[in-house]
Order: C-alpha cells, then sequence, then structure tokens
C-alpha cells in the first residue's frame, strides 16, 4: 500500500550483498522507483558523475573505505537529494557518525523491504520540503504564522529575509521603500519580533521545530 511519503524517482542502491541488492530493487520498483544498484563503491561512484539519482541508499559495511568514507565523498561532489544509510548495527553512536557526515536516515539490517520504501520515501519528502522553504523562506512560518500576513506582506517578508534592502525590495516589488518600511513594521509586530535579526530568528526557529 503506497502512503503519501512513497514518492517514487531514481534511486541508487549501493550493497556488496547480491541477495540484498535484488530484493531491495524489487521492493522499490514495485514501488514505483527507478532502480540502478552496485556492489562497490568505485562503479557507483563513477555513475554518480554521470548521473544524480532522487535518492541513494547505502550500505555501511562496503569493501574498502566503508560507507561513511564514501558519504564524505558524495557529499564532496554537491549531491543535494537524501542518502539513506543500511546497517547492521543500528545503534546511536552509529546513528550520530552517519548523521553527521551527512545521511538523512539510517535504517537496521535485517531490512523490512515496505519500511526501508517508507523511510526514503519520508527522507525524500523531507528534502522537498526544505527545498520549498529555500524557494520560499515564509513557508517556513507555517500555516499558523503566515496566516497572520497579507499576501504583500508576505512578499516584503520573502525579499528581507533573502537580505534586500528597503531599497532593493521596494524596487522588485513596485513599491517606494517608505512603503517597505511599513510593510516591515507591521510583519515584525504581527510576527513578535523586535528587529531584523529577531525577524530571521523566528522564521529558523520555527523551520527547526517543524523538522523535529
Amino acid at each position: 500500500m503506497r502512503t503519501e511519503t512513497d514518492r517514487g524517482g531514481d534511486l541508487f542502491i549501493v550493497d556488496d550483498d547480491a541477495a540484498v541488492r535484488d530484493g531491495l530493487s524489487v521492493v522499490f520498483e514495485q514501488a514505483g522507483y527507478r532502480v540502478v544498484a552496485f556492489a562497490d563503491a568505485a562503479s557507483f561512484l563513477n555513475a554518480l558523475q554521470q548521473r544524480h539519482p532522487d535518492a541513494i541508499l547505502l550500505d555501511v559495511c562496503l569493501p574498502g573505505a566503508g560507507g561513511v568514507e564514501v558519504l564524505r565523498q558524495i557529499s564532496q561532489r554537491r549531491f543535494e537529494g537524501p542518502v539513506v544509510m543500511m546497517s547492521g548495527r543500528a545503534d546511536i553512536p552509529m546513528a550520530v557518525a552517519v548523521i553527521q557526515a551527512g545521511a538523512a536516515d539510517l535504517v537496521e539490517k535485517p531490512l523490512d523491504g515496505q519500511r526501508v520504501v517508507h523511510q526514503v520515501g519520508q527522507a525524500l519528502a523531507g528534502h522537498a520540503r526544505r527545498a520549498a522553504e529555500r524557494a520560499d523562506p515564509v513557508s517556513a512560518l507555517g500555516p499558523g504564522g503566515a496566516s497572520l500576513l497579507t499576501p504583500r506582506e508576505r512578499d516584503v517578508l520573502q525579499e528581507l529575509v533573502r537580505g534586500a534592502s528597503n531599497k532593493e525590495a521596494g524596487r522588485s516589488l513596485g513599491i517606494s521603500p517608505r512603503t517597505i518600511e511599513v510593510h516591515r513594521a507591521r510583519i515584525m509586530e504581527k510576527l513578535g519580533a523586535r528587529n531584523a535579526a529577531d525577524l530571521v530568528r523566528v522564521i529558523y526557529d520555527e523551520r527547526r521545530h517543524d523538522a523535529r
């Protein structure tokens, strides 16, 4: 049964165990993913130079450098999608190590196919949400905070959070800098911000709250 977090897309699976690769490929293809599986880090990293999937499912215990080192190399290549790690030892120290190295999640072996599909889907959904927030900073306020603002105030807030001055924001929106100042004062009053730095803090506090 598909859920809202089982989104499909291009997926690279990296595991030196053929049975794991084959089993995961079947499960993810049935869930609507386009899967390419790799038995070693070298072939995977070579393929990553040519094509970036939507997500990567990577085993921690790979021969040679190991999955955590491969994860660091993925980050160096500016791969922007989520990487979900797999390990037979998914304890707290391991989870801390892979998350600090840039992983979106850690799943424990032996694998439950449907659970892994769900967790990869969650990682993709979280990645899409964060990308949308970067494109529209006001969305980080959530429905409660954003509903306090008029459409024009939302436009002004987007400009200010992106670092525009009153003059630059006015030019972008086709209104005077003085009008921007008025909107800015109203935005800060509605959101309980005392100054520009406080306004940014309010937004990023909301982002951290949503992430929890």
